[in-house]
């Protein structure tokens, strides 16, 4: 009997979050029957109970008369025989934060397509391991040189403007020669490749580009940004068109007494003039100076202009204790807690919170797009934070009857080449290497795994790189570090960390 309920419990379980109370009993009524076949058995009892608090369980019972032979002699003609099986699992849950690299090199050799199909394949493996909604929930965190954290949470008090709205420091302490003889009509003073700025007709349209600073219309005399290309001058600029200079010419116009009295001649002075009659006449002179030809104004665009970016925090000069590394909640009070904006071009695409709305996972994953340089702590850094809650992330209360797996899979196919102070986004910088992980074992991976997360790291190597080391040691183990040579591998991986993220879940 006890061999016949074992079996029925693990046979019923495969399919029991798919049935109905009644089939269950029937489903596991019947497997039960058809195992246990003891004859000398009367008045078999089959009863079953299935659950989903705290996990999955199913327990069957069965009970049976069975007639007696020495025991009989005192009475007792028969006895009844019972028994129970339980079996639990999805006792634990996962939270997984998806850390893709989106930046401009994902684009090659068809490496932005594959993560597209193996993400949505994980996402399949994950969703098959749940049994009731918030068994699995899944983050989704793109980086490049930033994160973007959607243009609509504008008005949070999580958010640092000071960057975003200063005048960027070419434009106090390096202004192009003769500044003030630029204005309207005059030669563009910038290109696309000078501090991020050009001139153009209409600020509104980055496209629209003009070598000749607008004479006349609505936007006369703007000299507007117009590109980042990571220059740390150009990403402290609201939007395209913000911080534009308007130039203005000014002229001031003063009369001033030159004599007076029963005489005036106003002999070589010019603009000169007499005035009065008899014996009261003023003689006066007109003097027109004008300063500065145009004066150069910054102007700040409206918040609700950003497009949704912010970079590492800390200062604008330097890291501040360690506040990039950590998920230390945003405080006010305390500026390098906040997040910083950023209106860099290259924004990458929107970060998803954790949820289990499967679809909506699904049309995130189809949204991302290759764009940027790489800066894997930033992104690894939201990761977390997606996982733990902080700025417009939240992270669902976590129910004392389960046991929780959080978990980061942080795939990138570069060599880390920018942050908000370090490098130039093209070739590979050590200090920022050093956010992630330094020297001494210290930075953000340290921090993360400290914290119980369990780190897959996933390098994508089709260009000939260098193993990244920084990855490779990132990884909770080395058997959660992958290094891999071809786009299609992405896909395989992927399902093999699934496996093993289900298999997690699921065993008990």
């Amino acid at each position: 009997m006890q061999s016949a309920l074992d079996s029925t419990a693990l046979m019923v379980s495969k399919n029991a979050a798919s049935l109905t109370s009644e089939q269950i009993q029937s489903s596991a009524q019947s497997y039960f029957l058809a195992l246990f076949t003891r004859t000398e058995a009367k008045n078999v009892k089959f009863t079953t109970s299935y659950s989903t608090s705290g996990g999955s369980s199913l327990v069957v019972n069965a009970s049976a008369d069975m007639d007696t032979d020495f025991m009989g002699v005192l009475g007792y003609k028969t006895i009844t025989v019972v028994s129970a099986s339980t079996a639990k699992w999805g006792s634990s849950r996962l939270r997984v934060a998806l850390v893709l690299d989106t930046t401009g090199s994902m684009s090659d050799d068809g490496k932005i397509v594959a993560l597209k199909t193996a993400t949505k394949n994980l996402l399949t493996q994950l969703q098959g391991a749940v049994t009731i909604n918030g068994d699995v929930y899944v983050s989704i965190i793109p980086f490049s040189k930033n994160v973007n954290l959607d243009p609509s949470n504008y008005a949070g008090n999580w958010i640092d403007w000071t960057d975003w709205e200063s005048e960027p420091a070419i434009l106090k302490t390096s202004k192009p020669n003769n500044w003030n003889q630029i204005g309207p009509g005059s030669s563009c003073p910038f290109t696309s490749s000078n501090y991020g700025f050009r001139c153009t007709a209409d600020p509104a349209n980055n496209s629209a580009s003009v070598s000749t600073i607008p004479a006349s219309g609505s936007y006369s005399g703007y000299i507007c940004p117009g590109v980042d290309g990571g220059n740390k001058d150009s990403t402290k600029i609201g939007i395209y068109y913000n911080g534009c200079y308007n130039s203005v010419p000014t002229t001031t116009t003063s009369t001033n007494t030159i004599c007076s009295g029963w005489s005036c001649s106003c002999g070589n002075l010019s603009n000169c003039s007499c005035t009065g009659n008899g014996n009261s006449k003023i003689c006066k002179q007109t003097v027109t100076t004008t300063g500065a030809p145009y004066t150069h104004n910054w102007i700040k665009n409206d918040h609700s202009t950003w497009n949704g970016c912010v970079t590492d925090r800390g200062t604008l000069s330097a890291p501040s204790s360690d506040y990039d590394r950590l998920t230390t909640a945003s405080n006010t009070n305390v500026t390098a807690t906040l997040f910083p904006a950023e209106q860099n071009l290259y924004c990458s695409p929107t970060v998803m919170g954790l949820s289990y709305n499967w679809s909506s996972i699904s049309g995130q994953v189809d949204s991302l797009y290759p764009e940027g340089a790489t800066n894997q702590p930033i992104g690894l850094v939201w990761g977390w934070q997606s996982l733990v809650g902080g700025g417009p992330l939240s992270a669902p209360a976590k129910n004392s009857s389960y046991t929780y797996i959080d978990v980061i899979i942080l795939l990138s196919d570069g060599l880390n080449t920018l942050d908000r102070w370090y490098g130039n986004g093209s070739t590979t910088n050590t200090s920022v290497d050093a956010r992630m992980y330094d020297s001494t074992g210290k930075g953000t991976c340290a921090n993360i795994k400290a914290a119980g997360v369990t780190i897959y790291a996933v390098q994508v190597n089709t260009g000939g790189d260098p193993t990244s080391l920084l990855l490779k040691n990132c990884a909770s183990t080395a058997d959660k570090f992958f290094l891999l040579t071809s786009a299609s591998q992405i896909i395989t991986t992927f399902n093999t960390i699934g496996t093993n993220l289900t298999q997690l879940r699921i065993a008990q």
